[in-house]
């Protein structure tokens, strides 16, 4: 499955990743300073009307969304950085995890996002230059996170990888389960896409038993699981998660399944 980020900007798994990314990264900064390391970063911003209209995913994910009324409160806080970044009105741009984190910086945090394309790292360090506390850096996402985790104490780490690679999944969850066992103070956020159960079942085994660690899997299905070549959803898995992330999942998944999905769409929560 090939997930590039620009070509899946603003749609409906991005609107997962985002919402509880930004209550995640609140959360933690209300224990103080913190550090915050993201894989696979990407560009940080996104021309909407560039690599993302040849799928229009955006159109059924964060347009909807721009539209929607009766807005719970996480999805609002999403909503609201996407309207600070398109002061004029509709939704020409939306924010990659590292503009959504790097504006949400306070004194004492710190952001560091890893792009394996050299191409791609470029866009994103000059989507970070305007943010002090924010820097990105070449490289292997999966290692480099883990050596930058290693210099933390109770790092925020997001690893969020296309997928397009036959070992994404299990680089994934090594490379949460070695930043846990290194810090059992970390929490790890690993998106996945949900194709069908034996794959995400694979995956969470692995890193269950690799962590030996608390994990939540937060999942929004838009449609059952009866096609393993079409991502019917999408999951955010996350080790130790702080106290109040089940309601917080509970909520964005609900709301994302619930008016974004088709028949069929539920949320799942629950503890692995």
């Amino acid at each position: 499955m090939n997930y590039r980020h620009s070509f899946h900007a603003g749609n409906f798994a991005d609107l997962v990743k985002h919402a509880l990314m930004l209550w995640l990264l609140k959360t933690r900064q209300a224990q103080g300073p913190v550090a915050v390391l993201d894989t696979h970063a990407g560009a940080g911003l996104y021309d909407l009307t560039g690599d993302a209209t040849r799928s229009r995913e955006a159109e059924a994910g964060v347009e909807r969304l721009m539209t929607a009324l009766d807005r719970p409160p996480l999805i609002e806080a999403l909503a609201a950085e996407v309207a600070a970044l398109n002061p004029g009105g509709g939704v020409r741009d939306y924010p990659g995890s590292p503009v959504l984190i790097a504006r949400a910086l306070r004194a004492g945090d710190r952001y560091a996002g890893f792009e394996l394309r050299d191409e791609v790292a470029d866009l994103l360090k000059a989507s970070l230059a305007a943010f002090d506390t924010a820097s990105s850096a070449v490289g292997d996402g999966y290692d480099l996170a883990v050596a930058a985790a290693r210099a933390e104490r109770g790092p925020l780490v997001l690893i969020d990888p296309p997928y397009e690679r036959p070992d994404d999944y299990h680089r994934a969850a090594d490379a949460g389960a070695t930043i846990v066992r290194a810090d059992p103070t970390a929490v790890v956020a690993i998106w996945t896409p949900l194709k069908d159960m034996e794959t995400f079942d694979g995956f969470l085994r692995r890193l269950a038993a690799g962590a030996q660690a608390p994990i939540l899997a937060a999942e929004a299905r838009l449609r059952p699981l009866i096609n393993p070549m079409t991502m019917n959803g999408c999951a955010m898995v996350i080790v130790n998660a702080p106290s109040g992330t089940e309601a917080a999942a509970t909520e964005v998944c609900g709301w994302v399944a619930g008016t974004l999905g088709g028949a069929g769409a539920r949320p799942e929560v629950w503890r692995v």
